[in-house]
């Protein structure tokens, strides 16, 4: 059993930035890597960006890249996702999941298997 809560979402223009965080708890919690995932109105649920329990590799999906950098504290269970140059399709509801990996090499949210899940934290960029 592992806790995920997600916290950090709020308002901000198009161009700000803000600071998502996951904080994970329970038994065993440091053994997942963490991925943060969006949906937007009408889409379907994304994979945004993960980081590997092991050697911290880290995924970006194509059009975050060079404006998200996610990171762990493993002192902390924490990981944060740290979003800059923020755009209105940027909007969506973020979350944050605990997951292993479904094969030997993973390089996505995709090569996951993703147990549990946070509740959720709005982000809304618009003027």
């Amino acid at each position: 059993q592992v806790q995920v809560v997600e916290s950090g979402g709020g308002l901000v223009q198009p161009g700000g930035s803000l600071r998502l965080s996951c904080a994970v708890s329970g038994r065993n919690s440091d053994f997942y890597a963490i991925g943060w995932f969006r949906q937007a109105p009408g889409k379907e649920r994304e994979g945004v960006s993960c980081i590997s329990s092991g050697d911290g590799s880290t995924y970006y999906l194509d059009s975050v890249k060079g404006r998200f950098t996610i990171s762990r504290d493993n002192a902390k269970s924490m990981v944060y996702l740290q979003m800059n140059s923020l755009k209105p399709e940027d909007t969506a509801v973020y979350s944050c999941a605990a997951g292993r990996a479904s094969r030997w090499n993973p390089k996505s949210n995709r090569d996951y298997i993703w147990d549990y899940w946070g509740q959720g934290t709005q982000v809304t960029v618009s003027s």
